[in-house]
């Protein structure tokens, strides 16, 4: 009987251990723990997929309110990001900006004949999950809040599947343009000419849209002075950039499940993640997509050839036909802001882009990088050859990594010294 159960802990700690492991490049520091997180969350997408496929709930929905509940518990047991321990001082309330619910963080130095910093965040999650009050978030702005004396106004943008795009869009520049209202700037004594908008991953998709409609919008008096993108996703015409084809099956986002999010988030079936994965979306037939619009995401002249490493373009003749008119909105900059034409990328503010080695989306970030430095825009570029997306999510124990430590400083410091 005891050789049985030996014989059943053994298998099963065979399967679990089968389970977690996912081959990682050397570069990758702490592998297991990175193996751990990638196996909860594929739990949790596996989970949600065959709660869909019962019919017994929105899945999406149900995964978001189960990710907020997951961070709320760790918050509880780790300590992560307590009400107010983590910075003493610094002042939350959650209020509607534009309607838009938005979380504010004041520093404890308050603004009383002084000036301070403003800063505006979306936050990740593929358009689809998320929060500002999410314990990663809140803990960022907080630590923001404090040490640079500044004013963060976190954006609770609408999710899929409430919405798709330009939904969230329009909520963050409704949210933006509020905020640099001079009533509202001078309510909470931020300087004008020191306001930041940032946002990671799908955040960063918004941020960059964001800054490009308020640098263009001629009725809006006060601009954002720069803008700060976390590993942002940018285009979504080419999924077989050098990152998404090196990094397709690398935690935390693997190219099926980004091209999954930008399905929802421009209302497309999602039956059409394998044509989008052959680029058969943006075939050569597609009249819409003209070279002008090409060479704006064409990463064999707008990379240098150490993200190249030897890969070729993948170009289709034929392709899904009519599927750019069915879903407009892949050819929409406010959807993809590397689509943007150099006359409006000028116009933009200076610009922070890190990106990170082991992530799908690193070309998308050093593409925009480029394409804003030929349009006379100054950028600095901070990347990360050991990092992963959303590293910076990841800072404090359990789930703390050396590099999202070392990025989260990079990131701080470069607000510190540039806003």
């Amino acid at each position: 009987m005891r050789l049985k159960a030996v014989f059943v802990t053994v298998l099963l700690a065979a399967a679990i251990s089968y389970y977690v492991y996912t081959p990682l490049p050397d570069a990758i520091q702490e592998p297991w723990k990175l193996m751990l997180v990638d196996a909860g969350f594929r739990t949790c997408i596996n989970l949600i997929a065959l709660k869909n496929q019962l019919g017994l709930d929105r899945y999406v929905t149900w995964f978001r309110h189960s990710l907020e509940g997951s961070f709320s518990l760790l918050t509880a047991l780790w300590g992560s990001a307590p009400p107010a321990g983590v910075v003493p001082g610094v002042k939350v309330s959650d209020v509607a900006f534009a309607g838009i619910p938005v979380r504010v963080y004041e520093p404890p130095a308050g603004g009383e004949g002084h000036l301070r910093r403003g800063l505006m965040y979306f936050h990740g999650g593929g358009w689809a999950l998320g929060s500002a009050k999410m314990g990663a978030y809140d803990k960022m702005s907080r630590v923001i809040s404090d040490e640079l004396n500044t004013v963060v106004v976190s954006v609770e943008y609408r999710l899929f599947p409430e919405v798709h795009f330009p939904e969230p869009f329009l909520d963050c520049a409704a949210a933006a343009k509020h905020f640099l209202s001079p009533e509202v700037l001078a309510k909470y004594a931020v300087d004008p000419e020191r306001v930041a908008v940032s946002g990671d991953s799908a955040g960063g998709n918004l941020a960059a849209a964001v800054a490009q409609e308020i640098s263009t919008d001629e009725s809006t008096s006060v601009k954002f002075s720069v803008q700060a993108l976390i590993y942002p996703v940018l285009q979504a015409l080419d999924f077989n950039t050098p990152s998404y084809v090196q990094n397709r099956n690398m935690p935390v986002l693997p190219r099926p499940l980004m091209v999954q999010f930008w399905l929802q988030y421009l209302g497309a079936d999602t039956s059409l993640q394998a044509q989008l994965v052959a680029n058969n979306h943006s075939a050569l037939q597609h009249s819409a997509l003209t070279p002008e619009l090409r060479s704006r995401l064409d990463w064999t002249s707008l990379l240098t050839e150490k993200f190249k490493k030897g890969h070729a373009p993948v170009v289709v003749d034929g392709g899904a036909r009519g599927l750019l008119k069915t879903v407009p909105g892949f050819l929409d900059a406010r959807s993809s802001p590397l689509l943007a034409g150099p006359e409006v990328l000028a116009k933009c503010p200076r610009a922070y882009i890190l990106t990170c080695e082991f992530d799908v989306l690193r070309d998308d970030g050093l593409m925009y990088a480029r394409r804003l430095r030929d349009a006379g825009v100054s950028v600095a570029s901070d990347y990360y050859p050991d990092g992963f997306h959303g590293c910076l999510s990841f800072t404090s124990w359990p789930l703390d990594f050396d590099v999202g430590r070392r990025a989260m400083r990079g990131y701080i410091n470069w607000l510190q010294k540039n806003l």
